[in-house]
């Protein structure tokens, strides 16, 4: 079958529409809110798209988690961000797939190879990252008049790259938590494993500070590419943890 996740026969046509329209309902809402430009609103339904007919409905349900949570703490404080220089105008497309595209390849590779659970343990660790992310950086902004470097724990202004605070990491922690708490019903994750992608995000978030001061401070590497990789990080690290914590 081509989409795995939907089933064949009379419906398959059906299901196909329904995915479509699903996905195209939260990028037109995503844009209506300005939360994307027009083509990250397209890339995203996109990706979006590929997650939900490769994987089914329960991740899907974990996308529209991390774009609550970023959409309700891009909001939070804006006028505070706005006066710091930090303010979000609307994601582009780079930004999308930075942080969308290592889920989306988890879902496929769900799909189509034999290690089913162990690459949706990583899609959910991957979407839990994303959230944690934005989740600490827009919070920690908001709330903190003033944050700290990971790498020295030198005093800095919230926003620059690589800083964190308490407030921010708090937020991202539980951001972690709730997109991985969303992928346990219907059986996306086992209840009893929500540590794993949860943890694996929190340390995907620390590796994003750490990325961000070592190397975007440095201009040696740019916002999408960091966040890119501590998705990865994430994902990985839970693929590792889900081997070990299911004696494979």
């Amino acid at each position: 079958m081509i989409f795995p996740s939907l089933d064949g026969g009379a419906h398959f046509g059906a299901q196909l529409g329904w995915a479509l329209a699903v996905t195209v309902g939260l990028g037109v809402i995503a844009r209506a809110t300005r939360s994307v430009n027009t083509l990250g609103s397209v890339v995203g339904v996109a990706l979006t798209f590929l997650i939900y007919v490769t994987a089914g409905l329960r991740p899907f349900l974990g996308v529209v988690a991390v774009f609550g949570l970023a959409w309700i703490t891009t909001r939070f404080g804006y006028s505070r961000k706005q006066r710091l220089g930090t303010a979000e105008r609307g994601r582009t497309a780079s930004q999308v797939i930075a942080n969308l595209i290592v889920a989306a390849a988890c879902a496929l590779l769900a799909a189509f190879t034999p290690w089913r659970q162990m690459f949706l343990m990583a899609l959910t660790a991957a979407l839990a990252e994303a959230a944690a992310d934005t989740v600490s950086s827009e919070f920690g902004q908001a709330r903190s008049d003033a944050a700290y470097l990971i790498t020295t724990w030198e005093r800095v202004r919230a926003g620059v790259d690589g800083a964190i605070s308490l407030p921010g990491t708090l937020a991202g922690v539980a951001g972690a938590v709730i997109v991985s708490i969303v992928c346990v019903p219907g059986g996306l994750i086992f209840r009893h494993w929500i540590a794993i992608p949860a943890g694996a995000a929190v340390l995907g978030m620390f590796a994003d500070s750490y990325l961000g001061a070592w190397f975007e401070r440095r201009e040696k590497m740019d916002n999408d590419t960091v966040n890119f990789l501590s998705t990865s990080v994430a994902a990985l690290l839970a693929m590792v943890a889900e081997k070990v914590v299911d004696g494979g």
